[in-house]
């Protein structure tokens, strides 16, 4: 039995087919769904897991190699909620890029996980290292 780490079987099931520089998504509440992508709903509540949460809790046992962000996450939110964002980000390199052209990495990307996440543009895309 595993006791710690990431313990949600669909989530280590997901993680462990990223490949080297395949893509991973971790979406807000409002992302919508995509027609055969494999998508892990962890969404509980408002802002239940955030991308924030989720991004800390895989960081430990994945390669990050570079995210994708949306150029309106920073416009469309305050300072107070853009800093537990801006914390998890820390140490990585980001490309920003404006959300439609985010949005047409999506259906290349190996998965999605959706959280409850209320930040405004808050999606991420990870590509693995």
């Amino acid at each position: 039995m595993l006791q710690n780490g990431i313990l949600n079987p669909a989530l280590l099931s997901l993680l462990a087919r990223v490949r080297h520089t395949n893509t991973l998504v971790i979406a807000d509440r409002g992302f919508p769904s995509w027609e055969g992508l494999e998508t892990v709903d962890l969404s509980v509540v408002d802002d239940l897991p955030t991308v924030a949460e989720v991004l800390g809790a895989i960081r430990p046992n994945f390669s990050i190699g570079r995210v994708y962000a949306a150029e309106e996450l920073m416009s469309a939110n305050s300072l107070e909620k853009l800093a537990p964002h801006l914390a998890a980000l820390e140490g990585l390199p980001v490309t920003m890029e404006p959300h439609a052209d985010l949005k047409k990495r999506v259906p290349r990307a190996t998965g999605l996980i959706r959280t409850g996440d209320t930040t405004q543009y808050g999606n991420l895309i990870l590509e693995s290292a």
